[in-house]
């Protein structure tokens, strides 16, 4: 029995996808050919995203329902759209060509013109195997008679159906297809799917032009770091000058002015010279925080997990740091989760409203793993000018991933993963 219902829904969904796909497959196609084909118009620019993005629902449904249905897996090659694209006319002729650029789009198209011919043709039989033999039996009651005497005839399979002796034996190969089709339907189904994957699936060239847009990718993060280094250069100078180097020249010049004054007015020389000591503290205490900005002593004395508790420690809102790092790992990789640690908790703080925030890390399979959860507003999203585009930039360099899950009215996470290894 268990056989004959998997067999009775496999044909029900036969069926179901044999009357989707001449509906939904042969509209898509043609839209897309005509959305495509008004590009030289100017008008496919505003209606080939809509189109394709309706021929990718369509053939993701498709996935799902292989690897429901059949258990037939078919990953999803799509190429992901930059976070800064732009809007406007701009940003759909940005996003048309994103789309016709990405190969999975021509697959999906190929997949469609496929699966109203091929795949239609192939899933039909899953239900037809299974109504077809009531049509034998309905002959074999008599229904061939009245279709004979009004000077027709019928075929049931290969048998011509003339007298009553024809059309039992056209019953007797609808029983011998009726046990067929206690056991085809399933295998039909997942000879479907499997045609599916054929063209929908990465091929071994796909998996080369996806190798090839992660090099792209780690290029820009590569050009990111090296403008990120260019810009830091930048500040520290710039620090250096209106800071510390402005105390330095006043703190000198105050020592001119001592030198002058010291046997004329002793106690206004007396007065210059406490100046002096308190620009000199002043200057001290900038170049240790352009120091602690640059690489914080105890980031490279006692490793991440104490740094992030030291930065924890300054903080005006409590912070509790949980860390399980048995080892450490290469110093840019901990230079890059520190500051990328030291901007998520500044966003909690100054964007969030947070007054509780949490950092766990930890290394597992080959994974540094870190997540700043806080109890503020929400609302948080990549792109946002919140500093976490930033962040995502910082990790893109060590391949590195960034996600945020920051529903309005929080809690806000901010999940960091890099690849690496614990010394």
């Amino acid at each position: 029995m268990t056989r004959v219902r998997e067999s009775v829904v496999a044909g029900a969904r036969g069926l179901y996808l044999a009357v989707v796909t001449l509906a939904g497959s042969i509209t898509l196609f043609v839209l897309s050919v005509l959305s495509i084909a008004f590009i030289l118009l100017g008008v496919g620019f505003f209606t080939t995203p809509l189109v394709l993005t309706g021929v990718r629902t369509w053939a993701t449904l498709r996935r799902v329902q292989a690897g429901e249905w059949s258990g037939v897996h078919i990953p999803v090659p799509y190429r992901p759209f930059p976070a800064d694209l732009r809007s406007g006319i701009t940003g759909q002729v940005e996003r048309t060509t994103l789309m016709l650029k990405d190969p999975a789009t021509w697959r999906d198209l190929q997949w469609l013109l496929v699966d109203m011919t091929a795949g239609f043709v192939t899933v039909i039989f899953a239900p037809a195997l299974l109504l077809y033999p009531l049509y034998g039996y309905v002959l074999a009651m008599g229904v061939w008679k009245p279709i004979v005497d009004s000077g027709g005839g019928d075929w049931y399979g290969f048998v011509h159906v003339t007298s009553q002796g024809t059309a039992n034996m056209a019953a007797l190969l609808g029983t011998a297809i009726a046990v067929v089709a206690v056991f085809a339907p399933p295998a039909i189904l997942r000879g479907h799917f499997l045609l599916a994957r054929t063209l929908l699936a990465p091929t071994v060239s796909m998996r080369e032009r996806e190798l090839a847009r992660r090099v792209d990718r780690l290029t820009e993060t590569r050009h990111d770091a090296v403008d990120s280094s260019a810009a830091e250069l930048r500040r520290i100078e710039r620090d250096l000058h209106d800071g510390a180097q402005a105390r330095l020249v006043a703190m000198g010049m105050d020592l001119g002015t001592i030198e002058a004054m010291i046997e004329k007015d002793p106690a206004k020389a007396k007065e210059l010279i406490s100046k002096a000591r308190q620009n000199s503290g002043e200057a001290l205490t900038e170049l240790r925080d352009l120091v602690r900005g640059i690489h914080p002593p105890v980031l490279a004395e006692r490793g991440l997990g104490d740094a992030v508790k030291a930065l924890a420690l300054r903080l005006p809102v409590r912070t509790d740091v949980d860390v399980e790092l048995y080892g450490r790992t290469e110093a840019p990789v901990e230079s890059a989760a520190y500051f990328a640690v030291s901007e998520a908790l500044t966003n909690a703080i100054k964007h969030a409203g947070a007054d509780r925030v949490w950092v766990d890390m930890h290394h597992a399979q080959g994974m540094l793993r870190i997540a700043v959860t806080d109890n503020g507003k929400g609302g948080a999203s990549i792109g946002a000018g919140s500093g976490l585009s930033g962040i995502e930039r910082r990790l893109g360099t060590f391949d590195g991933v960034l996600a945020v899950s920051s529903p309005a009215g929080g809690p806000t996470m901010v999940t960091m993963e890099i690849p690496c290894e614990l010394s």
